[in-house]
């Protein structure tokens, strides 16, 4: 008999990835998403500041959007949450594009910030999303061989 199908999960109650580099990577959107969420509520203004003004509730939306980043941050490093958690944040930074877009097409609007850095955002808001499913999916399952 094989004594593998008898070992706990890499990383104990946390269940981690099987690679380092998924580890790496899930603790680093946990802390990003995490420290931005804290910061929409000590700079909520900048947040404010940046959604169309076709979008209702500003202030409220921001705060909503800091307890959904706080809240998935924690939550992807639960393993019984984190698949759901990632889509939270791939559902989240596609809710939050059109600020992203609006801050492109309004550059005059952001006078600190560089206009390329403005578009540049546009293109990393992909590979965000593209990081946060990835690294939020579960490890396929090991093949035992007797």
């Amino acid at each position: 008999m094989n004594q593998s199908h008898n070992k706990r999960p890499r990383g104990g109650f946390l269940q981690l990835p099987a690679s380092n580099i998924k580890v790496f990577f899930l603790f680093a959107l946990s802390l990003f998403f995490t420290y931005a969420g804290i910061t929409h509520f000590t700079n909520a203004a900048f947040y404010v500041g940046i959604m169309p003004p076709w979008i209702p509730a500003h202030l409220e939306l921001v705060y909503i959007s800091g307890v959904c980043e706080i809240m998935a941050g924690i939550g992807v490093l639960i393993p019984r949450l984190r698949s759901l958690a990632g889509l939270g944040l791939v559902a989240l930074l596609i809710a939050v594009y059109p600020a992203n877009i609006h801050m492109a097409l309004n550059p005059q609007l952001f006078p600190d910030i560089p206009v390329v850095a403005l578009y540049v955002r546009l293109a990393l808001q992909f590979v965000a999303i593209y990081w946060a499913y990835t690294v939020t999916r579960p490890d396929p399952q090991p093949v035992y061989l007797d």
